[in-house]
C-alpha cells in the first residue's frame, strides 16, 4: 500500500469518526432529550419536568450544539478526501454544509429562549397561560425548524452521494443511497410546509429510513474500510 492510498484511508477514517460522533450527540439532542421531556399536550407537566431535568435539558442543547460544530469538522475530512474527484462537487457539499450549519445553531437558540423564560423572573408580569404559550411557542419552533432545515440536510448529501459515486475508492451503491436519502430530506421539509399532515404520516417517516439507512452505511464504510483503491 502506497503513501497515498495510507493518506487517504487515513482520511477517511477520521471523516468516519467525526460523522459517527454527529450521529451520536443528533439521537441524543434532537430525538432522545424531546421525547423524555417535552409532551405538547400537557404544558404545565413539560415545563415542570424540563425544570426537574434541567440538567438533561441543558445537555441536549450542548449535544445539538457540538453536533453542529462537528459538521464543520466533517465537510472539512471529505473536502480532502474527494478533492480530487471533483472541484465542483466538493465546494457545492462544503458551501450547503457551511451555510445551514449557522441555521442549526439559530434553531438551537430556541431551546435556550424556552429554558430563559422558564427559569427568568422578568416575565412575571405576563399571565402565566400566556407565558406557557409563548415558551411552548419556542419549543415548537425549535422542533419545526428540525425539520425545515432538513433542506440543507438534504441537499449537502447530494453532492457528497454524487461524489461517492464518481470515487472508485467506495462503492457506488453507497453514494446512490446518500441521494436518495437527500433527497428525501429536501422533499419533507417541502412537504412540512405546504402539506404538514403528509410529513406526519408519510414523509417523516421515509426520510428517516433512507437517510438513517444511508448515513449509517457511509459512517460504517468509512469507519471499517476507509477506502479500497487510490483514484487514478
Amino acid at each position: 500500500m502506497d503513501q497515498d492510498q495510507i493518506n487517504l484511508k487515513r482520511t477517511a477514517r477520521i471523516a468516519g469518526l467525526i460523522y459517527f460522533c454527529i450521529l451520536v450527540t443528533g439521537v441524543f439532542g434532537i430525538m432522545y432529550v424531546p421525547m423524555q421531556l417535552i409532551d405538547s399536550g400537557n404544558l404545565p407537566l413539560t415545563f415542570r419536568t424540563i425544570l426537574r431535568h434541567e440538567f438533561l435539558f441543558r445537555a441536549g442543547i450542548m449535544s445539538n450544539l457540538v453536533c453542529q460544530t462537528l459538521f464543520v469538522f466533517l465537510v472539512l475530512q471529505l473536502y480532502k478526501l474527494f478533492q480530487q474527484v471533483s472541484k465542483h462537487l466538493v465546494r457545492t457539499m462544503f458551501a450547503l454544509v457551511i451555510v445551514g450549519v449557522p441555521i442549526a445553531f439559530l434553531i438551537i437558540f430556541n431551546q435556550l429562549f424556552a429554558l430563559l423564560l422558564l427559569k427568568e423572573d422578568f416575565m412575571k408580569g405576563f399571565p402565566p397561560a400566556q407565558l406557557q404559550s409563548l415558551i411552548m411557542a419556542f419549543l415548537k419552533m425549535y422542533n419545526y425548524g428540525n425539520v425545515v432545515i432538513g433542506i440543507f440536510w438534504g441537499l449537502w448529501l447530494i453532492p457528497f452521494g454524487q461524489l461517492v459515486c464518481r470515487s472508485g475508492f467506495i462503492p457506488k451503491f453507497l453514494g446512490i443511497l446518500l441521494i436518495i436519502g437527500g433527497c428525501a430530506y429536501v422533499v419533507d421539509a417541502f412537504t412540512f410546509v405546504l402539506f404538514p399532515s403528509y410529513h406526519y404520516s408519510i414523509t417523516g417517516i421515509i426520510v428517516g429510513l433512507t437517510s438513517s439507512v444511508a448515513e449509517l452505511a457511509i459512517i460504517l464504510w468509512l469507519l471499517i474500510k476507509g477506502v479500497r483503491k487510490v483514484v487514478s
